[in-house]
């Protein structure tokens, strides 16, 4: 068997488990149970109605990836078909996925060629995700559909908002955070009568696929390193004002992540046993930041310094704000970002400006970024 054959079946034999990891974790949004659970879990005819959440989203993440291939292909750059990645634990909810990779196997020498393959993936992913969100917030369930869900609120009718979750454990109930594509298809496309109720948004399928299409959206847009927004940024401004700019946004967004992650109250509170425990808690977090700084500067010492000094800010405006918060959840994936896939963009050697049509659809991209953000992605109330 010949190298690209291997290569043929290894992306063929990923999407088919992605495709199987997606299914089952749709499955498990929908019906709110885990496949393997000794209990409670759900078999075979419950995993193929995941369909209606795979299909959809394995649509959009394909289409964000053949639109950078073909971006490739134009303009004569050699990549590989996508290397799709699954993820699925049967005991523990996931997305099913970590998202789908081209390979370039070329040198890109110009501004217009990588702002042309970075741009061409988000935004088809982004009209086929208004496309899946349309069609899920236009073909909404009757509100009783919940009841087949959970037979037990039906003793409660359609006010079982009012009763069920006062005695549920906050960490079990889960709430999608609003940006403001999803917020516009609630609030204006949507019938308010068939509405689901905000906590039990997560088993409707399409609408799953659309949120988490443009999660996958935003994250992909960020205009830092080599991501699709940092390609999008790069070709906009240039090398030397991007590499001014990178590195901002990138402690700005960890800045706000980590923001009321510990916080200056943990220390006054409590015995000696859990300040000790706070200590060891802020130097792990200063320790991750670090890490996640590292490759802004070559000097450690001064990677040091941001790290503390986002800290020190972040207590500063605590004791301002002491109710302020950021999100958590996105620590892991600034150290990812900062740690492994880089800050800077690789060089170019053509540097001529972007046409002014390029340069209004770059702005526009980066835009869609912000309309696709959620601040706070899951809420756990």
């Amino acid at each position: 068997m010949n190298p690209q054959t291997r290569t043929y079946l290894l992306q063929a034999s990923l999407f088919v488990l992605t495709l199987f990891s997606t299914t089952a974790a749709g499955a498990e949004w929908m019906y709110g149970r885990y496949f393997l659970d000794p209990e409670h879990g759900i078999g075979w005819p419950e995993f193929w109605q995941g369909l209606h959440y795979s299909i959809p989203f394995l649509a959009i993440l394909t289409v964000h990836e053949f639109g950078h291939f073909f971006a490739a292909r134009y303009h004569q750059v050699r990549v590989t078909l996508p290397y799709y990645i699954p993820l699925w634990f049967g005991l523990g909810q996931t997305i099913g996925t970590l998202g789908a990779f081209i390979r370039i196997q070329d040198f890109i020498n110009s501004r217009k060629k990588f702002f042309d393959i970075g741009i061409a993936g988000p935004l088809a992913g982004f009209v086929l995700a208004l496309v899946v969100l349309w069609y899920g917030f236009t073909h909404l369930p009757p509100p009783e559909h919940i009841f087949s869900i959970h037979p037990e609120y039906k003793q409660y009718g359609l006010a079982f908002g009012q009763h069920v979750y006062k005695n549920l454990p906050p960490e079990s109930v889960v709430q999608l955070g609003d940006n403001l594509i999803f917020w516009f298809f609630k609030t204006y496309v949507a019938d308010p009568a068939r509405l689901p109720h905000p906590y039990e948004m997560i088993h409707y399928p399409y609408l799953m696929a659309g949120y988490f299409a443009l999660l996958f959206t935003a994250l992909n847009l960020i205009p830092i390193g080599q991501l699709d927004g940092g390609h999008v940024l790069y070709s906009l401004i240039g090398q030397r004002a991007f590499r001014i700019v990178a590195p901002i946004l990138l402690i700005l967004f960890a800045f706000y992540a980590g923001l009321g992650f510990i916080k200056p109250s943990d220390f006054v509170l409590g015995n000696d046993q859990e300040f000790v425990n706070e200590l060891g808690y802020l130097a792990l977090y200063i320790f991750g930041l670090y890490l996640s700084f590292q490759r802004i500067h070559e000097n450690r010492i001064t990677v040091l310094l941001l790290a503390l000094s986002v800290v020190a800010t972040q207590f500063v405006v605590l004791l301002i704000f002491p109710t302020a918060e950021g999100y958590p959840g996105f620590l892991l994936f600034i150290l990812i970002l900062g740690r492994f896939l880089g800050v800077y963009h690789p060089e170019t050697h053509d540097q001529e400006p972007l046409s002014t049509g390029r340069v209004v659809l770059g702005w526009l991209t980066l835009l869609i970024f912000v309309l696709c953000l959620s601040p706070k992605p899951f809420i756990f109330t």
